[in-house]
């Protein structure tokens, strides 16, 4: 498993989502483990927040393409609307 690095320089943005949480996962192991020193926990603690958010904008990106379909008076598939989160 590949550690994440305080330095790494990859942008968040351009990760999938997997990818981020992946990265995260790491990020959240390593700092639970406690040997990582002060600047690097600081630091990968920051890359876990920009991770986190990303995570959580894909994820409120996904839900909002997500439709439901409409079934007609015999319910037969007749369409597609977005799908309301309320």
């Amino acid at each position: 498993m590949n550690e994440p690095s305080a330095n790494h320089t990859e942008d968040v943005a351009a990760l999938s989502f997997e990818d981020a949480l992946r990265q995260l996962e790491e990020i959240v192991h390593r700092l639970e483990t406690g040997d990582a020193p002060l600047d690097e926990s600081i630091a990968l603690y920051a890359r876990g927040d920009r991770l986190r958010a990303h995570c959580e904008a894909r994820l409120k990106s996904a839900q909002a393409r997500i439709e439901k379909i409409q079934l007609d008076a015999d319910d037969r598939p007749a369409g597609v609307v977005a799908l309301d989160p309320d």
